[in-house]
Order: C-alpha cells, then structure tokens, then sequence
C-alpha cells in the first residue's frame, strides 16, 4: 500500500453480534506488530445488518471490544438493508457512515451535529449515492471499502472519485483528520 501512497489505513471486517469480540480479537495480534509496518493500521469493525433498533448496543460493544474506529454499513442502493438504519448509525458513537445510499439534508445535518462522517465510496455498486454524499462534502471521507488488494487505490485516484461525485478536495483532509484523531486515540 505504501507503493500507491497510502500512508495509513483502517482493517473494518463486517460484524454482526455473533463476531464482533472474535474479530477484534483476531485484529489486536496485530497491535504489538503494526509498528513494523510501513504505514499505519488502524483496528475496527464494519457493523453490517443489524435492526436499527439494535445498531446502538453493537457500536458500544465494539468499542468496549476495543475497536479503534467502528463504521456502519448504511442503506446502500445495492443491498438490503433496512430503513432507519442511517438514521440509528447517525445517533450511535460509530465514526462513519459507509455508503448511505440516498441522503437528505435533515439526515445529513444530524450526521455533522452528531460528529460522524458519511462515505463517498470507491467501491462498484456503493458508489451510486456518492453524489447524494458530496452535497456534504464537509463531513464525508472516501473510503474503499476494500475486499482484495485490487480494490486499493492511490490518494491522487481518491480525489478523482470525490471530484466525480461533485465533492470537493477537503474530503482528502477529512480522511486526515479522522485518521490522524482516532490515531492518536488508540
């Protein structure tokens, strides 16, 4: 990842309630170890399909798991996930919203109030409510949502797909500085 630029990077493996303390436990064998790494590592989890009413419980779980930032997967155009659960991400202590799908101003403005980013996604098929995501370019990061090595992208590719989906440069930034504070957290 180094060789693309990448300079840190956060391991967020799809959770639910049956796996959130066993992946976080298979991630701290990490944490004596990332120091040697040509970049930093951040540790945390992707809260996936879980009822909105729950989503809350889930969060503060990983957290006391030991989840160094914590992303809830959100009601993307291309799977099923249920209504309400942006709503329920947004007012948890999750730090990012992954690919919202289709936002609204209300949703958004509770998202900047309550401190979580939401994703413009460089992922096929998430990338479709990137455009909905840019309107609020000043609490959205990019995020890749990778799945193979082949998925990671350059910083210099990463701002072509914010400039695509009409956000603009400052999202870079953001990605800093959610990096940067929850590094310095950990």
């Amino acid at each position: 990842m180094a060789d693309r630029g990448v300079s840190g990077f956060a391991i967020t493996d799809h959770v639910d309630f049956t796996n959130i303390s066993w992946i976080l436990n298979k991630l701290r064998k990490l944490q004596d170890l990332r120091d040697d790494y040509e970049i930093k590592v951040l540790l945390g989890v992707e809260i996936t399909h879980i009822p909105p009413s729950l989503i809350d419980r889930a969060v503060e779980l990983a957290l006391s798991e030991g989840a160094e930032i914590v992303v809830v997967h959100g009601e993307t155009l291309v799977e099923p996930v249920k209504e309400g659960t942006n709503l329920a991400a947004i007012e948890s202590n999750a730090h990012i919203l992954a690919h919202p799908g289709i936002l609204d101003p209300e949703l958004a403005d509770k998202a900047k109030s309550s401190g979580i980013y939401l994703e413009i996604s460089a992922r096929k098929g998430h990338c479709l409510g990137n455009g909905s995501v840019a309107k609020y370019s000043e609490i959205a990061v990019i995020n890749t949502d990778t799945h193979s090595p082949s998925d990671i992208i350059s910083p210099d590719f990463a701002l072509k797909i914010c400039l695509a989906a009409g956000a603009s440069c400052k999202v870079i930034e953001n990605n800093r500085k959610l990096f940067r504070k929850l590094w310095n957290r950990r």
